[in-house]
């Protein structure tokens, strides 16, 4: 017969022995995720086998604003090629089809542009249910107008408005940031509607302001902003198969990177993008990680096959 003591003793060595697995375990996960080896690409062939979705950002990887990437574009030829499924995911606060019609006027072939999705499209759903009210004021160019051209009677003055519609800055005051936090600080109470969550984007080597760049002056003054768009989750969800390995490409590590570490995918940053300036050479790789709480999982110049 087993003496309670004996039995004791046994479980007191088995408790013991479990938290220091436990402990190894932890701190061998730990090790990992500040460990990591970082690979540096020089092809995407090097790993095209080892995803079956590709979700691809579109201004700063597939186009510079004035003219196409042929590299890229010989990319997503490949990758047809071996079946794989590929998405183009913008932040561009306008309807798949203006988005297409841009690219097809820079020499796109019609066979790509039906593998577009954009934050505009997203936030119509919203738009269109009055989720945040009926009436909204728009701030942005005329030429985002298309983005609610159903809803357009719904239109007024941003005093009567029962929210903030955002999807870029005005024609003519694409570089005075000050004229927007004096337009804003009095409607701080209504809700901001963000079409565009980019800061910033290069049109060749010109930097223009984004709408999340007024959102973030927006919620300075201490305004509400939405978001439509990466990095946030929701816009994935329709891209997203479980059952397929999917791999994030983009230039924006606020947008694109942290929009796949959200999600827990892979990801290759493409250095020669919008963070082209703050990439002097790659010993400052984990410098970025840090200031912008993101983690890599690859780095290509740019995208290469």
């Amino acid at each position: 017969m087993v003496s309670n003591g004996t039995i004791s003793s046994t479980l007191i060595i088995k408790c013991e022995k479990s938290r220091i697995l436990l402990y190894f375990i932890n701190f061998f996960i730990r090790y990992l995720k500040d460990n990591y080896k970082l690979k540096k690409l020089n092809h995407l062939s090097e790993i095209s086998n080892f995803y079956d979705a590709y979700i691809i950002d579109l201004w700063g990887v597939m186009h510079n604003g004035i003219e196409l990437n042929q590299s890229a574009i010989k990319v997503t030829e490949n990758l047809l090629k071996k079946n794989k499924k590929i998405s183009f995911l913008s932040n561009a606060p306008r309807p798949k089809k203006n988005v297409a019609n841009f690219l097809k006027k820079m020499g796109m072939s019609d066979k790509y542009l039906n593998f577009i999705f954009t934050s505009g499209d997203a936030s119509m759903k919203a738009i269109s249910n009055e989720t945040y009210g009926k009436k909204f004021y728009h701030l942005g160019p005329e030429r985002d107008c298309s983005l609610f051209i159903d809803l357009k009677k719904n239109r007024t003055a941003i005093m009567n408005c029962d929210y903030i519609l955002c999807t870029g800055l005005f024609d003519e005051k694409e570089k005075d940031l000050e004229y927007y936090s004096n337009l804003l600080k009095k409607h701080t109470s209504k809700k901001m509607i963000c079409t565009n969550p980019d800061l910033i984007v290069h049109r060749g080597n010109e930097l223009e302001y984004c709408a999340g760049k007024i959102a973030s002056i927006f919620e300075n003054l201490g305004g509400e902003v939405i978001y439509f768009g990466k990095p946030h989750k929701e816009i994935y969800k329709p891209l997203i198969n479980k059952n397929e390995k999917t791999l994030i490409i983009g230039d924006n590590l606020r947008t694109d990177i942290k929009g796949a570490n959200n999600i827990g995918l892979d990801s290759i940053f493409i250095i020669n993008g919008v963070h082209r300036k703050e990439v002097s050479d790659l010993k400052n790789i984990n410098f970025l990680e840090k200031k912008y709480n993101i983690k890599l999982t690859y780095i290509q110049l740019e995208l290469e096959w």
